[in-house]
């Protein structure tokens, strides 16, 4: 499986591409930094974030994009231009009908370091180990866009089999359509009737 990892931003929107299978050595195949003027107008920075992703999915061809999930910070400003960033990833990944997966910061630490609470460094440290890097990538936005991609790859199995199952039972609630055949109903003289619909 090969995964776009990005970790988003509008100044530094971290992207990383690692191709492996769970239970397997990982490689990685990129890494890097979308960037865009602190001072710019945002509507230009988002076409800046988007042609970016783009020109990666373009060399890469990703099977799977995974995302950092925004969540509440203090900061509203900053967190709404990850948020719109994020928008962008998701956009151009489904655009080109790229199946998208969202990951929250502790699901991703815990997936590459075994705790939710790993600082930056640790995450670049394991990064570094698992992919067998000469150094931790730079900057920290790009370490985290190959965890987000090792995470991925890591939980696809158990995240594919919960949707498949997912995806049965609500089949098994809508085959209750008509042609399908009904448990039997017990009559007051206590003989079984099966009531099967024409």
């Amino acid at each position: 499986m090969r995964v776009l990892g990005v970790d988003p931003g509008l100044t530094r929107c971290g992207v990383g591409v690692v191709e492996g299978v769970a239970g397997r050595p990982l490689a990685m195949l990129g890494v890097g930094v979308v960037r865009t003027p602190a001072d710019g107008e945002l509507g230009q920075r988002l076409v800046a974030v988007e042609r970016g992703i783009e020109a990666w999915l373009d060399e890469y061809e990703p099977e799977r994009v995974a995302v950092e999930r925004v969540f509440s910070q203090h900061n509203v400003r900053t967190v709404m231009g990850t948020a719109q960033a994020s928008a962008v990833a998701v956009l151009c990944a489904s655009r080109r009908g790229i199946p998208v997966a969202l990951h929250t910061p502790s699901e991703v630490k815990a997936a590459v370091t075994g705790s939710g609470r790993a600082d930056k460094a640790q995450v670049g440290a394991m990064v570094t180990r698992l992919l067998r890097l000469a150094a931790p990538p730079k900057p920290a936005d790009a370490a985290d866009a190959l965890a987000l991609a090792i995470c991925h790859i890591w939980r696809a199995p158990a995240t594919d089999r919960l949707q498949q199952a997912q995806a049965a039972a609500r089949a098994a609630r809508t085959s209750g359509a008509p042609g399908a055949a009904r448990a039997p109903r017990r009559t007051s003289g206590g003989t079984s009737v099966r009531k099967v619909t024409p």
